[in-house]
């Protein structure tokens, strides 16, 4: 077995709604995540509008990294962690998002994170947003439904860029961004649920809403990815996107297209824009079919380098273009020899 390269970045990750808990200490704002329940086996998590004293929030106590954190540290480097990828809670620094100045607390707390980081040894790499959108901005905007966050999150990447210039080298500008992409990524993503109290599973799906706000998100990646190039050439920044394959039932001709369909939508949609900025054919396609016209606002500049995806690399073109030759010789021997079983799907994605 070949050895790890010398500089390979060995670790783990975590979110800050996931495990810092503290969800309003040291004048920390409620995010989406702390408006979300725990769930179980028979019944599902839900998102509230206010918080209810008789239902668990998973985000509010967690596993309370904001009081631990060395000793957690301590840990990941006993475990022989050299990187640390881990996130800020948005509203540890701006309550609400709309703030004119940040709240000291939160920033002095993750300074102390990441300096006790380095004396491990271990590289943070930082996510900006990870799922903890302002709730206060759920309420004001419908979430990345407005563009007005646009700029808010441009603050916010501009604050946290100059307090940790000299500490944090590794930059996700968003988690998952093609989780916007479906019905659930209204929720935790783009936090387009103003109003809405129930099931997660239960979420109203508005397409033209969605991908709306998605293209805020594109925006906002874009411009804090330029911004730090432009100000902190030593800064290594992309986005980051979740891998979710998609197989098809069957050889049949119908089978392998929906197949294609989804994989294009769901996994190189995103990165596509990001790294050519503009919006591909097949994306322009579905838009048309399901009635979906955005408003670009004359927007300019979509592109913002991808260095991460499907969990950590970039998007991939080789192993599409590989998916995409092994499909059309499927496709060929389909045609050729008649269907090989099984019922095509008559879905659109």
């Amino acid at each position: 077995m070949r050895d790890f390269r010398s500089d390979f970045l060995w670790g783990g990750a975590c979110a800050a709604n996931q495990f810092e808990g503290a969800w309003d200490v040291d004048g920390k704002g409620a995010s989406i995540a702390d408006m979300c329940t725990n769930g179980s086996r028979t019944s599902p998590k839900w998102v509230t509008a206010s918080i209810h004293p008789d239902r668990l929030y998973p985000s509010h106590d967690a596993i309370d990294f904001y009081h631990r954190y060395e000793e957690d540290i301590a840990l990941f480097a006993e475990m022989g962690f050299r990187c640390f990828r881990t996130s800020i809670n948005w509203t540890r620094i701006f309550p609400t998002g709309e703030e004119d100045e940040p709240n000291e607390a939160g920033l002095a707390f993750y300074e102390r994170v990441f300096r006790c980081c380095k004396e491990h040894g271990i590289e943070p790499l930082v996510t900006i947003s990870h799922y903890e959108l302002p709730y206060a901005l759920v309420e004001k905007y419908n979430g990345w439904a407005g563009r007005e966050i646009v700029g808010l999150y441009e603050k916010y990447c501009k604050v946290i860029f100059e307090r940790y210039k000299d500490l944090v080298k590794y930059w996700l500008t968003f988690n998952e961004i093609n989780s916007g992409t479906m019905p659930m990524g209204a929720v935790l993503s783009l936090g387009t649920v103003r109003g809405y109290e129930g099931p997660l599973t239960e979420v109203p799906d508005a397409p033209q809403t969605r991908f709306q706000a998605l293209h805020h998100q594109f925006i906002a990646s874009a411009r804090a990815v330029k911004y730090a190039h432009e100000h902190y050439p030593h800064f290594k920044i992309g986005c980051m996107t979740l891998m979710a394959s998609t197989y098809p039932l069957t050889c049949s001709p119908d089978d392998m297209i929906f197949a294609q369909r989804r994989m294009q939508m769901m996994n190189w949609f995103t990165s596509d824009v990001q790294v050519r900025g503009a919006y591909p054919h097949f994306a322009r396609r579905f838009f048309e079919e399901n009635g979906i016209v955005l408003k670009a606002h004359h927007d300019g500049q979509l592109r913002g380098s991808t260095l991460y995806g499907g969990e950590a690399s970039s998007p991939h073109h080789g192993r599409r273009l590989r998916y995409l030759h092994l499909l059309h010789r499927r496709l060929r021997l389909a045609r050729k020899h008649g269907e090989c079983g099984g019922h095509p799907l008559h879905r659109k994605f």
